[in-house]
């Protein structure tokens, strides 16, 4: 998305509307953009960003080379920490920690000093700033490092929010004994599914200390239907370029379509570890000409993609090991564009796809299954148009940002007002959300 201040962003939370100073909370991540106009994911800034209208945020994210160690970022006090050498702080962004390890090993060589830097970093800003609370995004390391950092009588009460790669996609019994610990210790929860709340449960979280909130989509001036007319064969697919995404069954579902179909092209804006071998698989499928490769996106160059392109296919799976994903933000953006939507049977995915309403759903790791969705909606343009529209409609008012900065609002004022945890009245209204 866009880095631009959003339109009067509202959050109706109350919290500090009596008091002309705002209660600072610091936010731990390391999925943050390095600069304005970057590709990294921006969902964190922008709730960031929404969450300033009613606190002084800072933020702390690792440091990468040609990044600002501090700055002012839209109004957030960003703090971004060192853990190496300049041109070695790569263990972070373009793909994620995790895909960074498992594609060079020597990369593990840098996680203690990576870690042990944020923590030293997360000490220094609470002996020197007074922060109401702490919101760790991802239970490893950033929840870890916020209840060991906080663990005196008077730490700041910390909500962990997971995003689903450090739940489902981090085993190990090292791993899972830091998720049990993060759970108890952290005051409040929030995932982005019902899956994900299953799987914290299952892991010892108290239900009612447990929020569903997704990470939302400015729905109202960004994500929008554009203007322009959509060619009926161009497909488009977003996301890294990694397993989980299941990019490798969308390829092999192409071929047969083709013969009908000669002017169908598939345009792939993302990167990662696998690309290379995605290429060549396109390549050995006679896709050479069909399928084109952006690489990494700029936010703002977003909105146009989805909306010069009629169908949007998320063939996500779940991965050797188990990962998969949290929650589609993704597909949010493309059903706020209006494109017709193609996505797999993950859990993730139930809490707002329903088949033939709003979606096309078919079972993951299914070439076979993505050929005949994918006919079905170039021989109908009808069924397009119609999944186009109620998509659309099912996410404007579930999704859009203002409503999901007011739940974090909302939780975070509670947190701060009740620090122990979660109050009887919070429980029956939200708890089970």
């Amino acid at each position: 998305m866009p880095t631009r201040s959003p339109s009067a962003p509202q959050v109706t939370c109350s919290a500090h509307s009596e008091s002309t100073r705002k209660a600072a909370i610091l936010v731990l991540t390391s999925t943050f953009p390095r600069w304005m106009g970057d590709t990294e994911p921006p969902f964190v800034l922008e709730l960031c960003r929404r969450l300033a209208v009613s606190y002084e945020v800072w933020v702390l994210a690792p440091h990468a080379p040609g990044a600002a160690v501090r700055e002012q970022l839209d109004g957030l006090n960003v703090v971004r920490y060192r853990y190496f050498p300049a041109r070695l702080e790569n263990i972070a962004y373009e793909g994620g920690i995790t895909a960074k390890l498992r594609k060079t090993p020597a990369n593990y060589l840098v996680l203690p000093f990576f870690i042990l830097s944020q923590w030293l970093a997360v000490r220094r800003l609470l002996r020197h700033k007074a922060f109401a609370a702490i919101h760790a995004h991802w239970l490893i390391p950033q929840g870890l490092i916020a209840i060991t950092c906080a663990a005196t009588r008077t730490r700041p009460p910390i909500l962990c929010t997971s995003h689903g790669g450090d739940l489902f996609g981090l085993k190990g019994f090292a791993a899972e004994w830091i998720k049990r610990l993060v759970l108890r210790r952290a005051q409040r929860h929030t995932v982005v599914s019902q899956a994900m709340k299953r799987a914290e449960i299952e892991l010892g979280a108290a239900p009612e200390r447990i929020d569903v909130i997704p990470m939302g989509v400015d729905l109202r001036e960004t994500f929008i239907p554009g203007q322009a007319a959509r060619s009926g064969t161009s497909l488009l697919f977003v996301g890294r370029l990694v397993e989980k995404k299941g990019l490798a069954y969308l390829l092999e579902a192409l071929p047969p379509l083709l013969t009908d179909f000669p002017d169908l092209t598939l345009t792939i804006a993302g990167d990662g570890p696998d690309r290379s071998a995605l290429e060549q698989l396109a390549t050995s499928h006679g896709l050479a000409t069909h399928v084109r490769f952006l690489g990494r996106i700029c936010n703002d160059q977003l909105p146009a993609l989805y909306q010069r392109s009629e169908i949007v296919v998320f063939p996500s799976i779940m991965a050797r090991g188990g990962d998969q994903e949290g929650f589609g933000l993704v597909a949010v953006e493309a059903l706020g564009c209006e494109c017709a939507l193609i996505a797999t049977d993950l859990p993730a995915m139930r809490d707002f796809l329903e088949d033939r309403v709003n979606a096309l759903i078919v079972p993951q790791k299914d070439a076979h299954g993505l050929t005949i969705a994918l006919r079905t909606l170039l021989d109908n343009p009808a069924l397009r148009l119609h999944l186009q529209k109620a998509g659309r409609l099912s996410v404007l008012d579930r999704f859009d940002w203002p409503v999901i900065a007011d739940r974090y609002a909302r939780i975070i004022h509670n947190l701060i007002e009740s620090p122990a945890g979660t109050t009887p009245r919070e429980q029956a209204t939200t708890g089970q959300q």
